[in-house]
């Protein structure tokens, strides 16, 4: 596909305000938070009609994309492909974990009628899906070049002509993570754009016929792609600072419901109790 001719509209941000959204679900162990508001937006500027995820892990950006749809009122299916177990970038998952089961409890009853979590390898589940069904597909599988190659080969027949496809980790050159090799190759054959923060992102425009919002945002200047790179970094730091904050409350309020609960607290009531009272007998006189 040749490169997008430059577009009269400029691409703004602010034309998605859903990018300002506080996201539903948040595990507290994803690597893609800082991307968090982006994928607030490209749900918005593609409105797909069929979404796919390989490899959903914790479920923080498939639960962002499902909440946007939802928001939206679009009528899109969405479908989480992964096995649940994890590989050699993610880790082999311990079955005390409940990493499935925690995602199920939040997602089923919010996105249900509209969204699978499909336990299966992405082999498996490619048969699946009809060639020319997937106008938007998310590749966040095992990160070596030989893995993420098969899956966007394997896949790409899948891809409609509205067609975008976003790839992970683009800019991690270490643990033999090859991602960025692959989108390097790439990006020289379709229309593209690339953020660098939160491990990188790549968007590719795969199909001949993509809407027009990503068309827009996809033929952007040098110039515009550093204002939009900054607009959304800006905006995933903040996500990331939101999440720390809400960490911290929650050790706090556990430390607290420790304190309150334990042998010591209870056994001490008493003199406390007395404490107090003889507080507010001074506090009278």
């Amino acid at each position: 596909m040749k490169p997008l001719p430059e577009m009269d509209k400029k691409f703004n941000p602010l034309d998605y305000l859903i990018c300002l959204k506080k996201p539903h679900y948040i595990s507290g162990f994803s690597a893609c938070v800082e991307h968090i508001p982006f994928a607030f937006a490209l749900i918005q500027m593609i409105k797909p009609q069929v979404f796919v995820e390989l490899g959903t892990h914790y479920g923080d950006s498939y639960c962002v994309f499902c909440q946007t749809v939802k928001e939206l009122n679009l009528n899109t299916r969405c479908y989480a492909v992964d096995t649940w177990a994890g590989d050699s970038h993610a880790g082999f998952y311990s079955p005390n974990l409940n990493i499935l089961e925690r995602l199920r409890s939040h997602h089923d009853p919010l996105y249900g009628d509209f969204s699978r979590l499909v336990q299966s390898t992405f082999d498996e589940a490619v048969r699946q899906f009809e060639d020319g069904s997937i106008d938007l597909l998310h590749l966040d599988g095992c990160h070596t070049y030989d893995a993420v190659k098969h899956d966007y080969e394997t896949w790409l027949p899948k891809m409609s002509p509205r067609g975008v496809i976003i790839f992970h980790d683009t800019n991690v050159r270490e643990r033999d993570f090859g991602v960025w090799k692959l989108w390097g190759e790439l990006k020289g054959q379709y229309s593209h754009f690339e953020f660098v923060h939160g491990h990188g992102l790549g968007i590719l425009g795969v199909g001949k016929n993509i809407p027009m919002d990503i068309q827009i945002f996809l033929s952007s200047s040098e110039e515009e792609i550093l204002r939009i790179r900054r607009f959304f970094f800006e905006l995933g730091n903040l996500q990331v600072q939101l999440e720390e904050k809400n960490k911290q409350l929650e050790e706090r309020n556990k430390r607290i419901d420790e304190l309150l609960n334990s042998w010591s607290w209870r056994i001490t009531a008493p003199v406390r109790w007395l404490y107090a009272n003889l507080i507010a007998k001074v506090r009278k006189k």
